[in-house]
Formats: structure tokens, C-alpha cells, sequence
């Protein structure tokens, strides 16, 4: 077993788990490629440095990771980014307090459209077709034109009521003036199974994570449309989640998983690493994928279409770089956000209260402080100013951070959410902009 640096805090964490509440821990993925820091975490041994053993469990669906954790099945697992705010707020049958320390990741995410729905497209507007930051344009000719003509609404898929894919989607769809409640259909598919049911034709696009785009693009099934670092540069993905009430009772254990998650992600970002991880992550037990479509985009190119060379698209997949492992605050209140603008959320509440009782950059500090890491010491900042890296000053040493553009032009100030909402001409809210003020001041 490796040995534990002298730099760990005594009787916290140490070779073979003293100071640890409990050294076996079960932690639930879903078979994507930004699963990579938990698997790297097991592969390459960072959980046993700091005195855990971990076993993974491949789950079907993201709310199958959710009713686990609920039950006590799984101490924690691969979560999508908002899941721990609606499991909080009970949005989605099940309610119970859940807390996020550690972003897994930024990016990772695209929308990838049939060859027939992309022919009609092209058809209608070949120009905005070809162009994937106008390639909405297009599709909105085809949802007109089959409105005008009497045909049922394309149906898209998005992995989870509460994902980022879903709020990527309706965002850029409504960017592009399309309602995506009224002038689509929407439905839930486990990422596994999109390419299978676009093949078939059951649904007419999808949005979701690697390696399910590259895999619809190389078997011919299907063509993407654009990316979500085209949609939002930089935003955030997945989370490590666990029962609030399991973080009390074993916080040891935790500071140890959010460590030993710290120093994987820090490992894969690595250039020289990401072959290896690629390699790791298409093998059977993890994402189970052919290795070329999963390195695809973990090596910072991406390919939109079957007849193109790969795109360069370094910022794709980012595990550690930009504090990309940062809980931020803002980016909770934006979920919650886009909670209002869409429906999901019919009561009024205090956002940032909601987002501090969910995400907890205090505790990521602590393991990062503990890994001599650099870390914020803000929790939150203003999203869509940068349209180049840029540094963090507010942080224990200067951190560079990557571009966090919305592809309208839009600013994000997690401060005045209430004002944000008000920006939005397309949405479905179902509580009235005076109420929420009366809570978010």
C-alpha cells in the first residue's frame, strides 16, 4: 500500500484507515466517460492511499444512483449536478438532505440529432445547418414547418428531469426561439441506450454526456449539433453526492473520498494521462465502449459528423484545471435558476440559502487545504464575463480559470438571480417574479 505523506493531518487519514468512521465504502457511476475521477480513484489506488477500500457499482439510471444513496444502499455516487438540490427540495418523488463537496467535472456533454432530422434541416437552411452556433436556426425551420404542416412535435431526449442536459437543451433551444415545452417533445433515456433509440427512430435527437454522441456520430447513426462548452464554456457537470446525514456521521471518511477524488482528477487532467484513462474507462465493467470513440473526446478533439476530421476542443472534458473540482455556490443557484424558469420548482425559496445548505465548498477546502491544494476562498462568482482565461484572485494563490460564455451573450450574477430570470422571454415559471423577490431580496 502506498504510504501516506506526512503532509495528512495526524489520525485523520492514514494507511490502512485509522481515524476512518468506516474504511469500505460502495459508491454508484453511470457508464460515461466523466465517471473517469471515481474510477481513477479505484484503478490507480488513490481511495486505498487514504485508507479506503471502494467498490463501484455500475447503475442503469440516474435515479437509481439517487434512490441508493437515499437508502443507505450506496454511501455516495456519480451525480448530475442539480440531482442533490431536487433530492433536497424533494422534487421527484424522493426528499432527503444531500450535499455536494466536489465537482467531478466541466463539459462533457452535446446534442446530436438523426441523419434524417439533419437532412431536413440542411434542406431548409443549409447555411445555419453547417454552422453549429446557428445550427438552432435551422431546426426551428423544421419544427415551423412541421407545425404549418400538422405533424407531430420532434421528440428529444435528455438523461434526467434535473441534469445539466436538460438545462443545456432548453436553454439553447430557447435561444433559438423554440419553446422547448410547447414545440417539442421532451423525454427521460439512461445515456446508455440514446444511440439505440435514435436508431430506431423513436426519438429524433438527444442531449447527452461521452461517450454517447461520438458513439451515434461513428456508427453513422447520427450528427452533433453542438456542444455544451458551446452552449455555456466551462460549466459545470457532475458532483460527488452523499446523504447529508452520512456526511456528519462519517466526516473522516468523507474528507478521505473528497482526497482521494481530488488527487485523481489532478492525475487525469494530466495530458500524458488521458490515453490511460480513455483505455481504462471503455473496458466492459466501466463505460463499455469501443476505446478510439471514449479517447475521442478525452483527448481534447471532438468529431461532429462521420465524414469530417475531429474538431480541436481542448476544454471538452476538464477534471481538474480551471478549479474545475471547485463546489462553486453560483453554479448551484443557477440550477435552482433554471428550477423557476422551466416549472420544476412551484414554491418560493431563498436560492442562495438553498445553495449553501446543498454545496459545501467548506468541506472542500478542507481536503484540498489538508492535499496542499490552491482553492477559492470565495463561493461564488459572476458567470459569461470572460471570454478568455483569466485569474482568479480570490483564492489562496492566483488560480487560472477557463472562458464561461453563454453562447447568447448572457451574464450570470448569482446575487441577483430573481433579476436573471426576469432577462427570459421563453419560460414556464409557475411562481410569480414578486414572490420569489419577497424571499431573494
Amino acid at each position: 500500500m502506498t504510504s501516506v505523506p506526512q503532509w495528512l493531518r495526524p489520525g485523520v487519514h492514514a494507511a490502512g484507515g485509522e481515524g476512518l468512521e468506516k474504511t469500505q465504502i460502495d459508491l454508484g457511476f453511470i457508464p460515461l466517460t466523466d465517471c473517469a475521477p471515481l474510477v481513477i480513484a479505484y484503478e490507480k489506488g488513490f481511495f486505498r492511499k487514504h485508507g479506503l477500500e471502494a467498490r463501484l457499482s455500475r447503475e442503469v439510471s440516474w435515479a437509481n444512483i439517487r434512490d441508493k444513496v437515499f437508502a443507505g444502499l450506496l454511501d455516495g455516487g456519480h451525480m448530475l449536478a442539480p440531482m442533490p438540490i431536487a433530492t433536497t427540495l424533494g422534487l421527484g418523488e424522493l426528499k432527503k438532505p444531500t450535499i455536494a463537496a466536489l465537482s467531478l467535472d466541466l463539459n462533457g456533454n452535446a446534442i446530436t440529432v438523426s441523419l434524417d432530422l439533419y437532412r431536413r434541416m440542411a434542406e431548409l437552411d443549409p447555411a445555419a445547418a453547417a454552422e453549429r452556433s446557428m445550427s438552432v436556426r435551422a431546426l426551428k425551420k423544421v419544427i415551423d414547418t412541421g407545425k404549418h404542416a400538422g405533424r407531430e412535435p420532434l421528440c428529444f431526449a435528455t438523461v434526467f428531469p434535473f441534469s445539466p442536459h436538460n438545462y443545456m437543451l432548453r436553454y439553447w433551444l430557447a435561444a433559438g426561439g423554440i419553446d422547448p415545452d410547447r414545440d417539442v417533445r421532451l423525454v427521460v433515456i439512461p445515456p446508455p441506450h440514446m444511440v439505440k433509440y435514435l436508431s430506431s427512430g423513436e426519438i429524433d435527437g438527444y442531449c447527452v454526456g461521452e461517450p454517447w454522441n461520438a458513439q451515434a456520430v461513428a456508427t453513422g447513426v447520427g450528427r452533433t449539433l453542438i456542444t455544451d462548452y458551446e452552449i455555456w464554456n466551462n460549466k459545470p457537470e457532475k458532483v460527488l453526492g452523499v446523504n447529508r446525514e452520512w456526511a456528519e456521521q462519517h466526516p473522516n471518511t468523507h474528507r478521505a473520498m473528497l482526497m482521494a477524488l481530488l488527487e485523481a482528477a489532478q492525475w487525469i487532467d494530466q495530458p500524458e494521462n488521458r490515453i490511460e484513462v480513455a483505455d481504462i474507462l471503455a473496458r466492459e465493467e466501466y463505460v463499455n465502449a469501443p476505446a478510439d470513440v471514449v479517447k475521442m473526446s478525452m483527448v481534447g478533439s471532438f468529431r461532429y459528423q462521420v465524414d469530417a476530421a475531429p474538431a480541436p476542443l481542448p476544454d471538452f472534458n476538464v477534471f481538474f484545471r480551471y478549479a474545475a473540482t471547485f463546489p462553486w455556490r453560483s453554479h448551484a443557484v443557477w440550477f435552482i435558476t433554471q428550477m423557476y424558469r422551466w416549472g420544476q420548482l412551484r414554491d418560493p425559496v431563498d436560492m442562495r440559502k438553498l445553495a449553501e445548505e446543498v454545496y459545501r465548498p467548506d468541506l472542500y477546502r478542507e481536503a484540498a487545504q489538508a492535499l496542499g491544494l490552491p482553492f477559492p476562498t470565495a463561493d461564488y462568482k459572476t458567470e459569461g464575463q470572460h471570454g478568455e482565461p483569466w485569474t482568479l484572485r480570490e483564492a489562496t494563490e492566483p488560480m487560472i480559470l477557463g472562458t464561461d460564455q453563454f453562447l447568447d451573450g448572457g451574464t450570470f450574477d448569482a446575487l441577483r438571480p430573481v433579476d436573471y430570470l426576469e432577462r427570459f422571454e421563453l419560460h414556464n415559471r409557475q411562481v410569480s417574479l414578486d414572490e420569489l423577490a419577497k424571499v431573494n431580496p
